[in-house]
């Protein structure tokens, strides 16, 4: 009796994007005639994902044989069903963040938030529209994300500086022209989470006279269900309400669009709406430079992280100061005592969000791969290019962490001190 087994060498080529064999085996058969004459399907590799993302069986194969001859099923990125509302008739705005001015993991949330609300008053068949009012003049991926239009308001607000009062005066400006059925923003401070609650109090003194309780902003959001939200009071209790006229959401209060695309037509507004120029509350002297080993590893935008395949910690401690990020380490680099325990990333240590976070010689335990989840890049730097931390990432070298962190000091200028002189040399970077 002839039994057919798997390939191992096949399996790990199969798993593997990197492997130079990893296309040869990407796509298994979906039929093959066994040892006894039979012919077998294997049922997981049936189906084409269809235009609004969702998978459609197909026992013939047709798919799957047009995917391996490159047909239009080859692409692994599911095609979108264009949405286009040529007149908006009611609006629901957004204040994404735009942390770095790319949309965050928390924006889409907050995107795919308003994409529920606008489906909830008829969505596009409406004329209800996503518009998303940003500080800055140039955003990419709003189409994906789900807006039908945008607001461009660099020109009333510059988006480096911290002014509440001029921001607060352009939003009142969108108010004024587009009257929003609803303002959506992160709740979070002091970006979202204060301006919202100062548009809100705003909208809720205009509207005292008619006593709308819709004014009162709802803060901590999480999710829209059945025609009202439900925030996050604490101690595991949920507060259920109608949906108020401004929402400060949570991260994950909606799944991100992922089966449409939108226009993101920018709306002019007209200059004259709305007066910015009032007098500041508040000036802003700008910037302080921050040691980046004094911010709380979870709130650090840039981690340079270190695990068992550094062996020359001098050079990574100088590589940390010359990119001027914080320094995070693996479980094993802080059980080896070359890091403090407070610089442990993952589920046994802290969960992080950066921004961007450079993984130098970690496999990537399953413990580490939890911890950095939520960060929104990942770059691996790796002599195993089969190893989880290089399939998680987004972007890979492989090669000798300390050989690569010393090239890229010398190549910003800065190359390494001598051994000898380690513990003397003086690094200047800039703050930014």
């Amino acid at each position: 009796m002839s039994v057919r087994r798997l390939d191992p060498h096949a399996e790990r080529a199969r798993r593997n994007r990197l492997h130079p064999r990893h296309l040869e085996f990407a796509r298994p058969a979906w039929r093959w005639t066994s040892a006894d004459g039979v012919t077998r399907i294997n049922p997981h590799a049936l189906g084409a994902i269809g235009p609004n993302g969702i998978k459609r069986i197909d026992r013939s194969g047709a798919s799957v044989e047009a995917a391996a001859a490159g047909g239009p099923q080859a692409s692994a990125e599911p095609s979108r069903r264009q949405i286009t509302i040529d007149t908006p008739t009611a609006y629901v705005a957004v204040v994404p963040e735009l942390p770095e001015g790319r949309l965050s993991d928390h924006d889409r949330d907050l995107l795919g938030l308003a994409r529920q609300l606008a489906e909830a008053r008829g969505g596009a068949e409406a004329g209800v529209a996503v518009v998303a009012v940003a500080f800055q003049a140039e955003v990419a991926g709003l189409e994906e994300a789900g807006a039908d239009r945008r607001v461009d308001l660099s020109s009333r607000v510059d988006a480096d500086s911290y002014a509440p009062e001029a921001r607060l005066a352009a939003l009142a400006a969108v108010e004024t022209a587009l009257a929003p059925a609803h303002w959506i923003f992160a709740d979070d401070f002091p970006g979202g989470g204060d301006l919202g609650r100062r548009l809100a109090a705003r909208l809720a003194l205009a509207s005292t006279a008619s006593g709308d309780a819709s004014a009162r902003a709802a803060t901590r959001v999480w999710q829209f269900a059945d025609g009202q939200t439900l925030s996050r009071a604490g101690d595991r209790q949920d507060i259920q309400r109608d949906v108020a006229r401004v929402l400060l959401a949570l991260p994950e209060c909606a799944e991100p669009v992922s089966d449409t695309r939108h226009a993101a037509t920018l709306l002019d507004l007209d200059a004259s709406v709305g007066d910015a120029s009032a007098a500041p509350g508040v000036i802003d002297r700008g910037r302080v430079a921050v040691d980046p080993q004094q911010i709380p590893l979870a709130q650090a935008p840039f981690i340079l992280s270190a695990g068992r395949g550094v062996s020359d910690w001098d050079g990574y401690h100088h590589a940390a100061k010359v990119l001027g990020a914080s320094e995070g380490a693996s479980r094993v680099a802080v059980d080896d005592g070359y890091m403090p325990r407070a610089r442990q990333v993952g589920a046994t240590g802290t969960f992080v969000s950066a921004s961007c976070y450079v993984a130098v010689g970690i496999s990537g335990a399953v413990q580490h791969l939890q911890g950095i989840t939520k960060c929104q890049r990942v770059v691996a730097i790796n002599s195993d290019p089969s190893c989880d931390m290089v399939k998680r990432a987004d972007f890979a070298i492989i090669g000798d962490g300390d050989a690569v962190l010393a090239a890229v000091c010398a190549q910003l200028g800065q190359p390494q001190p001598e051994r000898g002189d380690s513990r003397h040399e003086e690094v200047r970077h800039d703050a930014a």
